[in-house]
């Protein structure tokens, strides 16, 4: 087999993913200023600077809002389309050693792919909260859309003066939470707040929004692990926040290597898994 390339094409970012027999190789993220332009230069790009040629490869595959645009062949590849959820379900699992597992991909928004069995995948749900949700209130609040600017910010922040927390309201914890479990996302925050303040708020009220929604959409259900993709996991933030629901809540959260190209690489799959 040669070569597949998995591209998960964006409003105005593309990534892009090979698979061959060895493995994932080479994942690359383009911007531009539109769909089209982002995946043409995104694959260009992506066969110049690894030195591939046309010919190594058996088939491109996309996914993504984006691929509704294109149906002609890339470069004179033939071309084909995965349904987005799909490919979550199936880039998330790749390699994961998991059977049963809900994906979470954090984009603009959040959707939830349940993977049973490691091979049936149904798209459950998701909430309209995600990185959209960031930059939006970063421009009313912080004057910013920069999402490297407010992650900075908020690592300076003190969450404590932004979220009320149990320990705020009770002097004892109450079952099942701990007494820095929060009570009230932005109960706390006050007028004169600082920037570094809010920012933290603002990052920790959507991670944690986003953890507490799959743990409840996995109530009715025995999962306990979820797989976390998307640009949303390189926020060094998760690294805090997630741990904490993890212990909190009994079930596990993962973020795998190459958490933001999982979906771009679950289009690849697609096709070798036929």
């Amino acid at each position: 087999m040669g070569m597949v390339i998995g591209i998960d094409v964006g409003g105005s970012t593309t990534k892009i993913i090979g698979v061959d027999k060895e493995g994932i190789k080479h994942p690359m993220i383009v911007k531009a200023e539109d769909p089209i332009t982002s995946l043409f230069g995104a694959f260009g790009k992506y066969i110049y600077d690894n030195g591939i040629s046309l010919n190594d490869i058996d088939k491109v595959m996309l996914t993504g809002v984006g691929s509704a645009y294109v149906n002609q062949p890339l470069y004179g590849l033939s071309t084909d389309h995965t349904d987005e959820f799909l490919a979550n379900g199936l880039g998330a699992h790749y390699d994961s050693q998991l059977q049963d597992l809900i994906v979470v991909s954090m984009g603009t928004g959040t959707s939830f792919v349940k993977v049973e069995g490691g091979k049936n995948i149904s798209h459950i749900g998701g909430i309209g909260i995600g990185g959209g949700t960031i930059q939006g209130l970063s421009r009313l609040l912080l004057k910013t859309q920069n999402i490297h600017q407010v992650v900075k910010m908020a690592e300076k922040g003190v969450i404590e003066n932004i979220d009320l927390q149990i320990k705020d309201i009770c002097n004892t914890p109450l079952p099942g939470l701990p007494l820095d479990a929060t009570a009230s996302t932005f109960g706390k925050a006050s007028s004169n707040a600082s920037m570094e303040d809010v920012a933290a708020g603002i990052i920790h009220m959507v991670l944690q929004s986003i953890g507490q929604s799959v743990i409840l959409a996995a109530l009715n259900s025995h999962i306990k692990d979820f797989v976390l993709i998307g640009n949303l996991t390189k926020m060094p933030q998760c690294k805090e926040i997630f741990p904490v629901m993890e212990e909190m809540y009994q079930c596990h959260f993962w973020i795998p290597e190459y958490a933001e190209y999982r979906t771009a690489l679950g289009a690849a799959l697609a096709y070798t898994h036929k």
